[in-house]
């Protein structure tokens, strides 16, 4: 049962993190006005497809990831040129559907061969019917339909390419940004769940030690030393420990709602000043501004730990088996799974982080990298070619994957060598 549940737990972050990340690219794309053709949640073949709206929504095979696709973000995959032949289905003299093929049984279709068509700016086409022109305008949400599969036209307002800067820019930023938002409100919801520490007790003391001989006990909790209030400050109490070797200290403890006051003196082991006890915090029940000021700083230290360790690759200060992929990343979610709820929340919360930041990374492929090209359109006054951004996204995607099955591979070493 308990496997079961680690599984579902593993499961359920990865498509939380991915589904969040994906769905800010949705959202406002939509909001600009942008069709968006197929959100998807991983990569490879189908295993679950169904349409709503104008948007296909699909589950892949391969849980490393998510994409949204845009119109116009790509060259259409399919074109109409004249001379062809193709057959339309009209309602109220508009065209609704364009049929590639397969004309046989499509019953009220009129055939016949384009003249000239527009797609994405006037919306029409003219036809030769068994030798007679006809113009017909076209819907701007009409289906062209090749063999049985349908794709939306995507007149030009509805393409990534014809939106404002500002527009294309927060459509790529959103995914990262949800994830952001998202690792907030798990490490506000940690501080409610875990409590703010309050006091420092005693879990343990070590047999013989300094705080046994003194009659320190498991469970107290320690309120002064050497005249200093301690509260919540494990530090401060090390710091006068470290202070006062082989010197009496006095220690102020609560135990069973009773203060009793005992010497405890220090001594030096193995170069470490100690008295043999084992710290917990006693912690409370957060307040509110508790819980958002203590979320913000653990999502401000953990990013900073995070890009150090985005610099440690850049500067190559790093060895192979310091790199983990999806193997390690499951392998150590099923530990945090197994730790508690509280452990497998903050460990999300990291891990929407780490998502987010570096799909700001300026590599190729990823939100960053499409986020430099606006900013060189914004400071050339026109894009780049799309043929070239293309190219370059495609090989950045390539050596990503590349990178991925090197560290899955280091992975699974590292298992077979335990």
């Amino acid at each position: 049962m308990a496997m079961l549940q680690n599984v579902f737990q593993i499961v359920l972050l990865f498509f939380v993190l991915v589904t969040i990340h994906e769905w800010g690219h949705f959202y406002f794309a939509k909001r600009a006005g942008i069709l968006v053709r197929e959100f998807a949640i991983g990569f490879g073949p189908k295993l679950l497809s169904f349409v709503r709206g104008e948007t296909r929504y699909t589950l892949r095979l391969l849980p490393i990831g998510g994409f949204v696709r845009m119109a116009g973000e790509d060259p259409e995959i399919v074109q109409i040129n004249p001379g062809q032949r193709i057959a339309v289905t009209l309602n109220k003299n508009e065209v609704t559907h364009i049929y590639l093929n397969e004309f046989d049984g499509r019953v009220g279709a009129i055939e016949g061969v384009v003249e000239q068509i527009d797609l994405e700016q006037d919306l029409f086409v003219r036809m030769d019917v068994d030798g007679v022109i006809e113009r017909f305008d076209v819907h701007p949400q009409a289906m062209m339909v090749s063999k049985e599969k349908e794709t939306q036209i995507a007149p030009l307002d509805r393409q990534f390419g014809s939106k404002t800067i500002g527009q294309r820019a927060l459509s790529i930023f959103a995914g990262p940004l949800m994830n952001f938002i998202l690792a907030f409100v798990l490490f506000v919801t940690v501080i409610f769940v875990a409590g703010v520490p309050d006091k420092v007790k005693i879990q343990d003391t070590l047999a013989g030690s300094a705080a046994q001989k003194a009659g320190l006990q498991a469970g107290d909790i320690i309120l002064n030393v050497d005249g200093e209030q301690i509260g919540a400050d494990r530090g401060k109490l090390t710091t006068l420990i470290k202070q006062s070797v082989n010197k009496p200290m006095i220690w102020i403890v609560e135990r069973n709602k009773e203060q009793l006051r005992k010497e405890v003196t220090p001594i030096e082991q193995e170069g470490t000043i100690r008295v043999g006890v084992t710290l917990m915090a006693q912690t409370r029940q957060a307040s509110i501004g508790e819980a958002f000021t203590g979320g913000w700083t653990s999502l401000t230290s953990a990013s900073m730990l995070i890009l150090d360790g985005f610099g440690k690759l850049v500067t190559m200060q790093f060895k192979m088996e310091d790199l983990g992929g999806p193997v390690r990343i499951v392998e150590f979610t099923s530990e945090q799974a197994s730790a508690g709820w509280t452990q497998y929340i903050s460990w999300t919360a990291i891990m929407s982080l780490y998502l987010g930041l570096f799909n700001l990374l300026p590599i190729p492929a990823l939100d960053g990298s499409r986020l430099v090209f606006l900013l060189l359109e914004a400071l050339r006054g026109k894009p780049i070619d799309p043929n070239r951004e293309s190219m370059v996204h495609f090989v950045g995607f390539a050596m990503l994957m590349l990178l991925m099955i090197a560290v899955t591979y280091n992975d699974i070493l590292r298992l077979i060598k335990g």
